[in-house]
């Protein structure tokens, strides 16, 4: 099972060799060994897809801005765990990207997919502007739920993909079941916007962080988070259930999420899973997530 997550997080710069350590290394579902497989793990992380901030790009909207730097950080991140989501379903978890090494055809559509540009399926532009019909203007920051609902509709055009998006609302995370530190992907950088060369092929190597990942430590998680599942299967899913009651049951914890068959009839919101790409639905759908992405609620101390 891969997973991945959407926090905020302040500005982050240094960049450190990977810390020799005893306990084991997990990315995105795999352990590692820091002591034997060093390489495997920054392999492992520089193959995941990293988007940045960007500048010079075609304006959003055709006279908006052409920069996302200072606004758009959770937008990228909503890229990166979504990219994550495609790169399993159309590369495999097993994929590596080798600067220099001719890549398949996947990998350029699946790359494709998030371009700075207006037919983009989850470009900046389109996650942009779907989201002013959830009361957010464009240029405006988003939170973890706000980004995570824009996505869950633009799915729905991605008929090359087929990904259904369920969104779990007001889940628990337990601290205590996650490690001290964690690695990831820092967006807070801008970078020049990428365009296919006359041969049509895309530069890809600045979508790749070739540097040691950032660490942090988990006291300082933001508590709005959103963590995301890939399931390529029914029995993936299945699975996750069933992973999912094992941890609700060790040391009697709070657990991460509860299971139901059915959606609590408290649920009165309209599920834009069903929306098609001809439908008209967007237009009428009112917001039906937090109305403010800055509320939070302490859960314990």
């Amino acid at each position: 099972m891969d997973a991945a997550t959407l926090t905020y997080d302040t500005l982050r710069f240094e960049y450190e060799d990977f810390p020799e350590t005893k306990e084991p290394v997990w990315i995105l579902g795999r352990k590692y060994s820091v002591f034997t497989e060093k390489e495997e793990i920054l392999l492992d992380v520089t193959s995941r897809l990293w988007f940045t901030y960007r500048k010079n790009f075609p304006a959003i909207g055709g006279t908006g801005p052409t920069s996302d730097t200072g606004w758009g950080c959770m937008l990228r991140c909503g890229q990166m765990i979504f990219a994550q989501a495609l790169v399993c379903r159309h590369l495999g978890r097993d994929w590596r990207w080798i600067k220099g090494k001719r890549q398949m055809d996947n990998y350029f559509n699946v790359l494709n997919a998030f371009i700075d540009k207006k037919d983009s399926y989850y470009s900046i532009h389109q996650i942009a502007q779907m989201g002013v019909g959830e009361g957010k203007s464009i240029g405006q920051w988003y939170g973890p739920n706000t980004v995570a609902q824009v996505l869950k509709k633009l799915a729905t055009f991605d008929t090359w993909s087929s990904l259904a998006v369920h969104i779990a609302m007001d889940n628990t995370v337990v601290m205590e079941e996650i490690r001290e530190e964690l690695i990831y992907l820092d967006p807070h950088t801008t970078q020049p916007a990428v365009e296919p060369n006359d041969s049509g092929c895309l530069p890809d190597e600045s979508f790749h962080c070739q540097h040691p990942p950032c660490r942090m430590n988990i006291a300082e998680l933001d508590p709005s988070i959103a963590v995301g599942f890939f399931c390529n299967t029914e029995e993936d899913f299945n699975d996750w259930c069933q992973q999912i009651k094992k941890l609700s049951l060790l040391r009697g914890a709070l657990p991460m999420f509860e299971l139901v068959e059915r959606q609590p009839s408290h649920f009165s919101n309209p599920d834009v899973l069903n929306l098609t790409p001809d439908s008209s639905d967007a237009d009428r759908l009112e917001r039906f997530f937090d109305s403010e992405d800055e509320d939070f609620e302490i859960l314990s101390l």
